[in-house]
């Protein structure tokens, strides 16, 4: 698929990490901010405008995207030194970022290898893992609005919490973000990546198509444990199943509707309301149409 082109009615299930969705009504892989300013300026770009990295954290919905979809990962590439900073463009994924950091001589960075998306997606909702957060390393961010506008923003400029980053202004997106990380030893952080991942590997079902972490941990609480006590480990609908190696994962067993994804995280939701007296918020965000 050629860079900076505008596609009609493209399958967007190549472009989740849970194979599911209906198509874009229009599609573009961006590869340089100056050419995206550009087409939004000129109006090229039908509104309204869906952003998406690696398509993890992420449902779309079987009917597909209205307007057009803009697909980061594989066009906006760009990461670099830049003296006591990182800038890294949006499309970049959150573990080349962790890797690059430690070679670099950063530490503190591990944590993104965790992370299964891009550096857009993690900006959007301050993605963490392991005790760390994304917008703990942030020091300013480029953004771009619908009218094709660039700025560059400060992180004070931002309300952030957990899972959530607002500026109060829907209309913009990122571009790129310069992180800030304490100096370290590259070796000593290499080894934390590696461990990581260990880790990583042994306890999440990274074998199947997945989306991550459906749910938010609520407060002093782990909703794996809670959806596992409410005996929702391996529920099923359809071929979307709650996985058997890590409650907050929702796993395509081979071909999963959209639709049943999203019924079994509202069973989930209803269970676990029911049996614990919590609500868990979704960490997914879903975009979309439903069919029928």
């Amino acid at each position: 698929m050629d860079k900076n082109k505008i596609y009609q009615n493209i399958s967007l299930k190549k472009f989740s990490s849970w194979k599911v969705g209906g198509n874009a009504e229009y599609f573009l892989i961006c590869s340089d901010v100056k050419i995206l300013s550009r087409l939004l300026k000129l109006k090229k770009i039908k509104l309204p405008i869906t952003f998406i990295g690696l398509g993890s954290n992420l449902l779309i919905r079987d009917g597909g995207v209205q307007g057009t979809v803009i697909g980061l990962y594989g066009g906006l590439n760009e990461i670099r030194k830049d003296k006591d900073l990182i800038f890294v463009e949006a499309g970049v994924s959150c573990s080349k970022l962790s890797k690059f950091s430690a070679r670099e001589g950063f530490s503190e960075s591990a944590f993104l290898s965790g992370i299964p998306g891009t550096v857009g997606g993690a900006l959007a909702m301050n993605a963490g893992c392991y005790g760390a957060e994304t917008w703990d390393y942030v020091q300013k961010v480029m953004m771009i609005n619908s009218d094709g506008d660039i700025t560059i923003k400060q992180k004070y400029n931002f309300d952030v919490g957990y899972r959530e980053v607002s500026n109060g202004n829907k209309e913009e997106n990122f571009l790129a973000a310069w992180f800030k990380f304490p100096e370290g030893n590259m070796a000593t952080s290499e080894a934390a990546i590696k461990k990581l991942l260990i880790h990583r590997r042994d306890t999440q079902p990274l074998s199947q198509p997945t989306a991550g972490s459906t749910f938010r941990n609520p407060n002093n609480d782990y909703a794996a444990r809670l959806i596992e006590e409410c005996g929702l480990k391996g529920f099923k609908k359809g071929m979307a199943q709650v996985s058997e190696k890590h409650a907050n994962f929702i796993v395509n067993l081979g071909n999963a509707m959209a639709s049943d994804i999203e019924f079994v995280i509202n069973h989930i939701q209803k269970v676990v309301q029911e049996k614990k007296g919590i609500h868990l918020i979704r960490e997914i965000k879903i975009i979309g149409e439903s069919v029928g």
